[in-house]
């Protein structure tokens, strides 16, 4: 495996599918993941991808890509919601770490989706979460896989959509915005199709 950086956003995005298929595969490589690494890495960063992910102990997303420290820049956040921190955090490592894709990933039997299809009420902030998960909810009608997936839908449109910084590197070609949803059955990633016409 190359150690050298991706040269564009779709080699990027190869990349990160390539991981995912040893991960699922039980041949993993476990690259970048040790000391040594550590002390290389220690005085900057240079990730080529970055992650708005669900905060599920379940989906390690370092793991199941098959990559190791300094490899990804990682946002998590229960039911993977784009809100303005994240958002925020995923602009620094677009513009100023120059990652070549950005990746929206949900995933099956999401806790926080569910509890959004539910409506019932819960304790402290968490409901704060819903406002986010809810459109896709509606679309899906009682579906969760649905809801799932047009939330990595959802969300991948408003990183594109709400951020002048990410809409313009991505016109530009400069970065790819994906999505995905990751079976914590099988460790499977499926992409989720996006349209940003």
């Amino acid at each position: 495996m190359s150690a050298d950086p991706p040269a564009s956003p779709q080699q990027a995005l190869k990349r990160l599918y390539a991981g995912n298929i040893r991960f699922a595969q039980g041949k993993s490589l476990a690259i970048n993941r040790d000391l040594k690494r550590i002390k290389a890495i220690a005085a900057s960063q240079s990730p080529f991808a970055a992650f708005l992910g669900c905060a599920d102990s379940r989906v390690p997303i370092e793991i199941i890509f098959d990559h190791g420290f300094g490899d990804l820049f990682v946002t998590r956040i229960a039911g993977n919601i784009a809100s303005s921190e994240n958002i925020g955090s995923l602009e620094f490592a677009a513009g100023v770490l120059g990652v070549k894709a950005l990746f929206v990933l949900g995933h099956t039997a999401c806790g926080a989706v569910t509890a959004t299809m539910r409506g019932a009420e819960v304790p402290g902030q968490i409901s704060g979460l819903f406002q986010y998960i809810r459109p896709a909810v509606k679309i899906a009608k009682g579906d969760l896989n649905r809801a799932v997936r047009e939330n990595v839908r959802n969300q991948a449109l408003v990183l594109a959509e709400s951020s002048p910084i990410l809409s313009r590197m991505l016109h530009r070609k400069e970065i790819a915005i994906a999505g995905g949803v990751y079976n914590l059955e099988t460790g499977f990633v499926e992409p989720v199709e996006i349209d940003f016409a």
